[in-house]
């Protein structure tokens, strides 16, 4: 198993799609319905409001611990422009955010008009490594199968994400990746990836990768 250790400053985003919000109709008390992918970012997004403004509006509500059904305080929505958005939101079997579209209705997804079919979502905390000797060990500049590192490359848990799964990384935000989405598998492991996380290889020198701390993003595992 690689040692992974990232020099990096640590900040939390809750990230993810605008794509998986699930809204209940706004009320007068501005109560938003959380979907299987309802982040604070999310809601951010969708609503035009800072995410902050959110995060003090529900203080017992962790950016890890947003789950179906929970519902969330929107403060200061008075549009009714926004009202009715978020009425016909919950209705809506495609949806379409950042150059994704999102079928829940046939789990499937659409990126640069390709068509993927997936099995689940799911929210991770994600970090990034670059190839230096530094953060791989031993090992070297390779994935725990013995292949070079490159673009698509992540370390995982195999416990939540079997090693050889694909999945469509999305809500991400760095330079050295491609926008709104990208192919990767899980090849790769490290001490420190455990749970919902993952690592993804980006490459670069090790302070430009390190520009991406820590983000919370989404993960459709593809069938």
């Amino acid at each position: 198993m690689k040692i992974r250790f990232s020099a990096i400053t640590a900040f939390a985003a809750a990230i993810g799609i605008s794509a998986l919000l699930q809204a209940a109709p706004a009320q007068a008390d501005s109560v938003h319905t959380a979907g299987a992918g309802t982040t604070y970012y999310t809601l951010s997004n969708y609503y035009g409001i800072s995410m902050d403004k959110i995060m003090n509006a529900n203080p017992g509500v962790s950016a890890t611990n947003i789950y179906p059904g929970l519902n969330l305080t929107i403060p200061g929505i008075t549009s009714p422009k926004l009202v009715a958005q978020a009425a016909t939101a919950s209705k809506a079997s495609i949806i379409t955010a950042a150059g994704l579209t999102v079928e829940a209705a046939t789990n499937t997804v659409q990126a640069w008009g390709k068509e993927f079919s997936y099995d689940k979502v799911l929210q991770v905390k994600a970090s990034a490594y670059s190839s230096a000797a530094s953060e791989n060990g031993d090992w070297g500049a390779v994935d725990y199968f013995g292949n070079p590192l490159k673009l698509g490359t992540i370390a995982v848990d195999p416990s939540v994400i079997p090693l050889g799964t694909k999945v469509l990384v999305t809500g991400h935000s760095h330079p050295g990746l491609p926008k709104q989405a990208f192919l990767a598998t899980a090849t790769d492991m490290g001490s420190a990836i455990k749970g919902n996380r993952i690592d993804i290889f980006i490459p670069g020198s090790q302070s430009s990768v390190a520009e991406f701390g820590f983000q919370y993003v989404n993960l459709y595992i593809i069938e």
